[in-house]
C-alpha cells in the first residue's frame, strides 16, 4: 500500500490493514470529544451510484431493480425521529407515494415498536419502484425535493447518513469521550452483511467522484458532528493534503 493514505479511483477502498495511516486524531471543539477519523475514506472520491449500477445489498446481486441499501427498510433513532417520518407520511399524496394504499391500511412501520419501516414488495415502504410515474426513488426523498427542502430533513437519519457511520469508543480512563467517524461496513449490517453480493463501500466502480467525501457529503457530515467540529475536519484534511 502506498504511503499516502487516499484511496485513488479505481484503488481498493477497503481499510488498510495500518490504521495509523487510515485513521488520524481530531480534538473537538468543545475539547471534551476525540474523534478518530477515517480520513481515508473522507478524502476519496467515494460516490452513491444508486441507479448508476448499484447492486443492491442482497445475496444476489440485483442492478435492475434499483433497491440500493433499502431493501431492509430504515432503523429510526427513537420516538421523535419515528414521529417525524409519521407526520411527513400523512402529508404525502398518492401520485408522490407509490405504496399510498398500503400505507394508509397497514401503516409505515414495522410493528407497534416504530423503530423500524415496513418492508413491503422487497423493500422499504416508501421506495417507488421503476416505472413509477411519480418517479423511482424514496419518496420522502422527492416530497422534500417537491417542497423545496432539503431532503435529509424528511427522511431517516440512517438514510441521510450512509455510508458515514459514527461509533463510541471504548473509555480510556482520561475523562474524555472517543468517537469514530468511519465508513459502514458489512459487518455493521449484522450476520446478514456476510453474504451480501455486493457492498458499496468495498466497490471500486464507487470511487470515481469528482470531489472528495468531505466535501460531498458535508451536510451529513456537518449534522453529524456539529458545525464547529466538522469545520475543524475540513482544515485536518486540507493540512494533510500539503
Amino acid at each position: 500500500m502506498p504511503d499516502d493514505p487516499r484511496p485513488h479511483p479505481g484503488s481498493d477502498p477497503r481499510p488498510d490493514p495500518r490504521p495509523e495511516v487510515r485513521f488520524v486524531e481530531m480534538t473537538a471543539a468543545d475539547g471534551r470529544t476525540v474523534w478518530r477519523i477515517d480520513q481515508g475514506f473522507l478524502r476519496s472520491g467515494w460516490r452513491c451510484i444508486w441507479g448508476e449500477g448499484c447492486q443492491g445489498i442482497e445475496d444476489e446481486a440485483a442492478p435492475d431493480r434499483h433497491l440500493g441499501c433499502c431493501s431492509v427498510g430504515a432503523r429510526l433513532a427513537d420516538e421523535e425521529e419515528a414521529m417525524t417520518v409519521a407526520a411527513l407520511a400523512a402529508c404525502l399524496l398518492p401520485e408522490q407515494f407509490q405504496y399510498y394504499e398500503a400505507a394508509a391500511f397497514g401503516g409505515v412501520f414495522a410493528d407497534g415498536t416504530a423503530r423500524a419501516t415496513r418492508v413491503v414488495d422487497g423493500a422499504c415502504i416508501f421506495l417507488n419502484r421503476p416505472g413509477f410515474p411519480g418517479g423511482m426513488g424514496c419518496a420522502l426523498h422527492l416530497a422534500a425535493e417537491d417542497d423545496g427542502a432539503d431532503p435529509l430533513d424528511y427522511k431517516p437519519g440512517v438514510c441521510g447518513r450512509l455510508p458515514l457511520r459514527v461509533e463510541s469508543l471504548p473509555d480510556a480512563g482520561d475523562g474524555l469521550t472517543r468517537q469514530e467517524l468511519r465508513a459502514w461496513r458489512r459487518d455493521d449490517w449484522g450476520p446478514g452483511g456476510a453474504t451480501m453480493a455486493w457492498w458499496c463501500t468495498e466497490a471500486a466502480e464507487c470511487f470515481d467522484g469528482p470531489e472528495p467525501v468531505v466535501e460531498s457529503l458535508a451536510e451529513p457530515l456537518r449534522r453529524l458532528m456539529g458545525e464547529p467540529d466538522f469545520e475543524r475536519l475540513r482544515r485536518l484534511l486540507a493540512a494533510t493534503d500539503d
